[in-house]
Formats: structure tokens, sequence, C-alpha cells
């Protein structure tokens, strides 16, 4: 079991020459009851309807459809909280990913096939050649209901809490004294697709639970919830953030520059809830036939200033959300972590893309743990 993206529109540690990332800069809280946000881009392919009571409705009613959004803006360490409720059948994969241009990534996803638990990892720079980071953790009957999903990311650690309970903490010392944690900023990603279509490949489908039915009788049309989101832009803790960009190819967090300045996109910061102008009760629908990356924040009028902060790595960390009794030790978590390196296959690796959505999987002999599901950068 594993999620990475394998490629982004602009990638700073291969040499090429990318512009800023747009920074969220604040809090931001996208209630998706009220409609389609600002803050978010759909992906090629992508209908979605809004729902007054549920949210934002990802439906898989083809084994083609993959409905994903991006989110316009990053964020450069803070939390990410998503109100999810996920979808049902064998095949099925609702996902809720954070993800860098130089392919650092933080993963939550959910099996159709397992209305008890969620799978959790993190890579680093979309290096896959390792299998054993990812990490499981029981939840009660994720399809049946929502649950709030908890990412906090700092220099020292990133948590993964469920309904405020800590499920998982990686330190970043853990992560080979720092050198594969994630740390770059990081665009949000929801997304659903469907691991066991008929064209998938049998590792990918096994992972997933096995082959995807549609038509009477199948439970088809397969369909997940996105209620709110919150983010927090901590900005590596520079006040006034409208943008990051990075300073080297070395693809660390000291090397990132916060560029900050009295613009518009720092006003959209304290914008704490975002709404639609649709007052109906009734779902609504919109769709795009591409989506764009954000590439800049500011006008040639703004002087921009940059700035840059460093922190110690330490070997634990106590989050601040949660009591010291569910505080994890560095080499601890809560969930169970799979350490599948040994069984993974040594095939070569398939690529197959269905509505802008990148799938990497081992073609070989393999199991569920060798599996990649893999966002391509919008």
């Amino acid at each position: 079991m594993a999620a990475a993206q394998t490629s982004s529109l602009c990638n700073p540690v291969k040499g090429q020459s990318c512009p800023a990332d747009p920074a969220f800069g604040g809090t931001v809280t996208i209630d998706f009851t009220k409609g389609a946000s600002e803050y978010f881009t759909l992906a090629d392919g992508t209908t979605l309807n809004y729902d007054a009571n549920l949210g934002a409705v990802f439906t898989i009613a083809a084994e083609t459809n993959a409905p994903t959004i991006t989110s316009t803006k990053y964020l450069f360490f803070g939390t990410v909280e998503a109100v999810i409720q996920t979808a049902p059948g064998i095949g099925i994969v609702t996902s809720f990913v954070l993800q860098s241009d130089d392919l650092d990534e933080v993963d939550w996803e959910w099996l159709g096939a397992e209305d008890y638990q969620v799978q959790t990892n993190y890579f680093s720079k979309g290096d896959t050649s390792t299998y054993n980071r990812g990490g499981t953790s029981g939840v009660n009957s994720p399809q049946g209901g929502f649950h709030t999903y908890t990412v906090d990311w700092s220099p020292e650690a990133i948590v993964w809490s469920i309904d405020g309970v800590v499920v998982r903490t990686l330190t970043a010392a853990s992560a080979n004294g720092g050198a594969t944690f994630p740390q770059t900023p990081m665009q949000i990603k929801l997304g659903t697709w469907d691991a066991g279509g008929s064209k998938e490949p049998e590792g990918t489908a096994m992972w997933a639970g096995g082959r995807t039915s549609f038509g009477s009788g199948s439970g088809a049309p397969y369909t997940a919830y996105y209620k709110s989101i919150t983010v927090t832009d901590r900005s590596n803790g520079v006040a006034g953030a409208v943008s990051y960009s990075y300073s080297d190819a070395s693809g660390t967090y000291e090397s990132i520059k916060v560029n900050t300045g009295n613009n518009a996109d720092t006003k959209e910061a304290a914008t704490t809830t975002t709404t639609s102008s649709s007052s109906s009760s009734t779902t609504s629908t919109s769709s795009t036939k591409t989506s764009t990356k954000t590439s800049t924040t500011s006008s040639s009028s703004t002087t921009l200033t940059t700035s840059t902060k460093v922190h110690k790595t330490t070997s634990s960390v106590a989050p601040s959300s949660s009591s010291a009794s569910s505080t994890l030790a560095s080499s601890t978590v809560s969930s169970t972590i799979s350490s599948s390196a040994a069984a993974s296959p040594t095939a070569g690796i398939a690529k197959v893309a269905v509505n802008g959505v990148a799938k990497v999987t081992f073609s070989g002999l393999g199991i569920a743990s060798a599996v990649l599901a893999a966002f391509a950068l919008l």
C-alpha cells in the first residue's frame, strides 16, 4: 500500500526555473455545502455536485470517472482539517493528499472495500524506491458518516489525527534525520478514483480489494462527500506571506523563501469561510474542461520581501492540539506501519491515466503493499 505523485508541472529541484507558489498565508475555511470554492480548481473531466447538507459530491458512475480538485494556493507548514464521508465499493479509492512541486507528499487514503480503517503515507522528492512508509489506522465506518481528518505539519513532525485523536506521528528525525521528511510548500488535492477498473493492472485491483462492479445490483454509483476543509498556513513562522519560492535545488525547507507584501493575497488570507452565490437547498453542478495551476500572485506594482526561518529538528514532538497522554514517541505510531519492501515485486512500473489522474503500479507479480496510486499535478 502506497501513494505517490509521479510528476509536476515544474520541479525546482530538477533545475527548472519555476514561478513562485501562491500562499494561503493564514487560515481559510472552505464550506462545500455552500457550493464551489475559488480556492480549488477542477481536474480535466471532473464534474461535481454540491449538496446543501453533504458538501461536494464526488461520484464514480463508470470506471473512467476520477473526480479531482486541487487547491490554487499552497501552505508552508500548518494544519489541514477535512470533514469527509468516504466512498464505498470494492476497487474505489477516496483520497486527501498534500503535494509539493518537488514531489514531497503526505497522504490519507480510504479503500471502499474497507469500512473500518484508513491508510496514511508520506513521500519525499517522489522517491518510490521503498514501500515501508505506509500505515493503517482504525476508524469507525468512514463510509457511514463524516469524520474529521487532520494533518498537522511542522518542521519537526507530521501528525495525523482522526476526530481529534492522534493516530500516527512521524518525526523529521525518524525520516533519515530529516533528509526524507516532506518539507516544501504543498497544495491540497481531494479526489476519488476507480483502482479496480477493468484496465487497471492486477496488482492495483488487488490492493483496492478487487475489480469494481457497475450496473444493476452493483451498488454503483459510488460516492464520497467532502463537507468542508480548513487550512491554516503557518508560512514557516513568517507573517504576511504572499508566495513561496525555491532559492536553490536542495529541496530543503531552509531554502524556501517566504515572499511578503501588502497586496490582495495577504488580505485574502483573512477570509475564514468561502460561500457560493446560490442559496438554494438543492444541489448545484460545476464543471470545467481544463484546470490551470496558479503560478503568480503579485502584480508588478507590488513590492515583495523575502525571508527564511530555520528550525532545529528534534527527535520527538508533542502536538499542541493533543494531550500529553496521546503524544507518540518518535519511533512509535498508533497506526500499523507496513514493512513490505521485501515483498515488493521487482518488475517494471506501468503508468496509466484517467481524467487527469495518474496511477502508477507494479505490473509484475506483487501484493497490495507494492501498489502505487498517484495523483499527477494538474
